[in-house]
This record gives structure tokens, C-alpha cells and sequence, in this order.
């Protein structure tokens, strides 16, 4: 799917961009930006999208995006209800490589950082204890003036930099330079359907004309665009509200299997294992056992 490229507003005074805001939800647009994003989640469910990597994100997760790899956070429907019981809340840190200066990351005392924007370029997702301390330097750099935001924005560099306790979220290279806005109203569209309508049966016939496309052009379209089907696509977004539904312990799995758009638990249960590598009772039981 091809992202729309983002304008990033910054200060005159400012040399990056934070905010913590709170919002009704992040909004549906895939897009992608020349800056890294540090992204901490305070509140808020749903999917996000990110490279060609979808998954569910939850509160508390803290993701370093690097430049121009595509992404999206797509909240739980909840979020679009206008409900103030559903607002989302997120500090989302914004800045240029040379945000400092041309050549400040090639001194010797720096030479972590060029290895922390390679390794962004995949999407890297940290936990323990980095994750807990860098929350607190986002929320103190959020509301610092002048050269106090320079020495967070170091220290939160230098945290980052210097861990262990991180996963990348996509073992390919995914950025973009050159967008086309016709294709991002097309996919983007694309995208909004399936969300509001994945727990029924989709035809190629009917997402198609979402694409104002035929069956064959939109196959073929959506495959050179995403690098899968979309029947794959569908699949994906599927297992992953299944795998929220699984946590949240609710629901037996039969029932989750229906609620996410499966028509029978066996094609589910395959769908499931090619995904996550184990079956849905599994993937419940190692989450719910942390």
C-alpha cells in the first residue's frame, strides 16, 4: 500500500517536533515522513501497520520508526465512537538525522547513533526497563524549554542507542520517496473498508469497485502496491483482532473465530498457526501466562 508523504510541522524556535496529545484516535492515514518517530503510547488499543508488518499495539508500547518507513496506527472501533471513555493518549516525538547539525553524529563520542537509525529503518519496539525510562524522558522532554529539550532528546538517544531490550518489527527495508496521491486515496480507501467490514465476507468483486477497478486490475494493483494478495492482506488483519480478542480472555475461541470474519474454527485454526507459528489456545495461554 502506498503511504502518503507527511508534512511534519516544526517550530521556527524548535529543531524537533514533540506533543502529547489526546485525541478520539490516530486517524486512518498510512503515511511516512523524512523524520524518525519515537512513538510512546500511553493509551489506546487497536492494529497498527508499519513496513509491511501489521500487528496489534496496546498501551505502553514506545516504537522507534526510522526515516520515511511507512506506518499507520488504526484504533479499535470504540475509538471512532466519539465516546470521551475512548480517547486516545500518545507522546510522539518527531526529528530530523541532523536535527542538530550536519555533522554531529559523526564524531567519535556519537558513533552509536548512525547504528540506531540503521537498525529504524525496520522499526524497533523496546520493553523493560529502557521502555520505562524513556517513557519518563518523553514526558518530561514534552513539556521542556530551550536547552533542556537538547539534553532529553540526547538522553533519550543515548537510552535507546545503548540497549539490548528491543525487537525489530520488520526484517526488510521499507521506506519510501516518491508517493503518488491518486494510488493513496485509492489504498487508503482500500484500508478504511476493511476495517469497518473484515468481520464479513469480502468479495474481490466488491473491494474492487471500492477501487473503482476491475477484479483483475485491483488483483494485480493491490499485489505490485503491498507485495501480497489481498486476501492475504484480510487474513492479517483478521488473525490480528483474533489475537486481541485471545488476550482480553473473554470469549471462547470458537466464538473469536466468527467475531473476526473466519466462516469455520479448522480454517481458523490453520490461518492462525501459519501466522503466529502456534495455535490460538497456545498464543493465549504464553500471554496470559506473562
Amino acid at each position: 500500500m502506498k503511504p502518503r508523504l507527511k508534512k511534519v510541522p516544526v517550530k521556527s524556535e524548535s529543531s524537533f517536533s514533540i506533543n502529547h496529545d489526546i485525541m478520539p484516535n490516530f486517524g486512518n492515514v498510512w503515511h511516512y515522513h523524512p523524520e524518525l518517530e519515537l512513538h510512546y503510547n500511553i493509551k489506546g488499543e487497536g492494529v497498527r501497520f508499519i513496513g509491511d508488518h501489521i500487528d496489534n499495539f496496546s498501551s505502553g508500547e514506545i516504537i522507534l520508526l526510522g526515516e520515511n518507513l511507512p506506518h499507520a496506527w488504526r484504533c479499535r472501533e470504540e475509538y471512532f465512537q466519539q465516546d470521551p471513555n475512548f480517547n486516545i493518549e500518545a507522546i510522539v516525538m518527531q526529528f530530523l538525522p541532523d536535527c542538530l547539525g550536519k555533522d554531529w553524529i559523526n564524531i567519535p563520542e556519537a558513533y552509536l547513533i548512525p547504528k540506531l537509525y540503521e537498525k529504524a529503518k525496520s522499526g524497533m519496539i523496546f520493553y523493560g526497563e529502557t521502555q520505562k525510562k524513556v517513557a519518563q524522558l518523553m514526558h518530561d522532554c514534552a513539556t521542556a524549554e530551550n536547552l533542556e529539550r537538547i539534553i532529553l532528546l540526547l538522553s533519550i538517544l543515548k537510552t535507546l542507542a545503548e540497549s539490548d531490550e528491543y525487537r525489530l518489527i520488520t526484517n526488510k527495508y521499507h521506506a519510501f520517496t516518491s508517493p503518488n496521491e491518486a494510488d493513496t486515496i485509492r489504498l487508503n480507501k482500500v484500508y478504511t473498508y476493511t476495517f469497518s467490514n473484515y468481520k464479513s465476507e469480502i468479495t474481490l468483486k466488491e473491494i474492487a469497485a471500492i477501487s473503482n477497478l476491475s477484479v483483475t486490475s485491483f488483483c494485480r494493483y493491490f499485489k505490485m502496491m503491498t507485495r501480497k494478495s489481498y486476501y492475504d492482506f484480510l487474513i492479517e488483519i483478521r488473525i490480528s483482532h483474533a489475537c486481541r480478542l485471545l488476550i482480553e480472555n473473554i470469549l471462547p475461541t470458537e466464538v473469536i473465530c466468527f467475531e473476526c470474519g473466519f466462516n469455520n474454527v479448522s480454517n481458523f485454526y490453520r490461518h492462525f498457526k501459519k501466522q503466529k507459528g502456534v495455535t490460538p489456545l497456545e498464543y493465549k495461554r504464553i500471554h496470559l501466562s506473562r
